[in-house]
């Protein structure tokens, strides 16, 4: 079942949760407990990042730097059909604008429906690394409701290769991200929202938010989406925090605001067990109040780590 039937046929809030795959040369097992420590809350799907290439530098022996091209966490689609395979679950990998061309693009999600994996996150990605602006692989796209287009296409059973004959349409059922506090490069919210509606226009079903920390942002963002005309489900997303430096990283990673409340109660904390458990409180508090409010689901952004995220969905669910 993709991922908007069940956000029509469910009768409370879902529980979803996103994760990383491996570092390279690192082992699924690590996937495996996090997912194992969660999987008795009966989570509706699971989300895995993509990553794009990274550039690095190395010194030679002659003085001059060596430019490296590497990806630190290959596997996303192997580790969703993994995933998938073994715990009779619903994956949503990652596909991204940045790092990947058109024919990359549909190469990977052919391997999908091959899969049987039939829902997609579809994002724009962060710009390289060391850029300040974002700059689309070459023959790649550009805008995130270029990406969509291509998959709706494929849904259409149009390919790139327009001397196709008799192809066989794909499923895919695609999200899109949402930003409550907008997105870092957009002028206004206004102007967020109206590339946000080009997105649902292209063909998304469902948005799900970045991180936020204060709920009123949400219901504001949920309210801005229905007077713009945007009527797909909006999911929450909620990462809680789970260290000290978290107040200062969050904010300068993701472009976002921690409420003043919160600093304080961290900025009390000697350690970084004691900034976990105020974060596990302040989630579980978010929590409680956007399944009161009637979200229609709830994505936690773990970062590889569930104890945390399993108490909070069990206080709160």
């Amino acid at each position: 079942m993709s991922v908007i039937d069940k956000l029509k046929s469910a009768k409370g809030p879902l529980f979803t949760f996103e994760l990383l795959p491996p570092l390279k040369g690192h082992s699924i097992e690590k996937v495996y407990t996090t997912i194992d420590r969660l999987i008795e809350f009966q989570p509706a799907y699971i989300n895995f990042t993509t990553h794009r290439n990274e550039i690095t530098y190395k010194e030679r022996t002659d003085g001059l730097l060596e430019k490296r091209v590497t990806r630190l966490r290959p596997g996303t689609i192997a580790l969703a059909a993994a995933v998938r395979y073994k715990y009779n679950i619903t994956v949503v990998p990652h596909i991204l604008c940045g790092g990947f061309s058109k024919e990359e693009t549909e190469n990977v999600l052919i391997e999908m429906n091959f899969l049987g994996i039939d829902d997609v996150l579809a994002l724009r990605g962060d710009p390289q690394r060391g850029s300040r602006t974002f700059i689309p692989e070459k023959e790649g796209h550009t805008h995130t409701s270029d990406l969509i287009s291509q998959i709706v296409g494929m849904n259409n059973g149009r390919y790139l290769e327009e001397t196709l004959e008799d192809t066989t349409p794909t499923n895919f059922c695609i999200g899109v991200a949402g930003y409550p506090e907008k997105h870092f490069e957009a002028p206004n919210r206004q102007t967020d929202m109206e590339y946000l509606k080009h997105k649902v226009d292209a063909g998304a079903s469902y948005i799900v938010t970045q991180m936020f920390f204060d709920n009123c942002k949400f219901f504001r963002f949920r309210d801005e989406c229905r007077a713009m005309g945007i009527n797909v489900p909006v999911i929450a997303g909620l990462k809680p925090v789970s260290a000290l430096n978290d107040i200062k990283l969050l904010p300068q990673t993701f472009h976002i605001d921690v409420p003043n409340d919160l600093v304080t109660a961290i900025r009390k904390c000697t350690t970084d067990k004691e900034a976990r458990e105020v974060g596990i409180e302040w989630a579980t508090m978010q929590s409680k109040d956007l399944i009161k409010e009637g979200v229609p689901g709830i994505h936690y952004y773990t970062l590889g780590r569930s104890d945390n995220v399993a108490r909070i969905v069990k206080a709160a669910f």
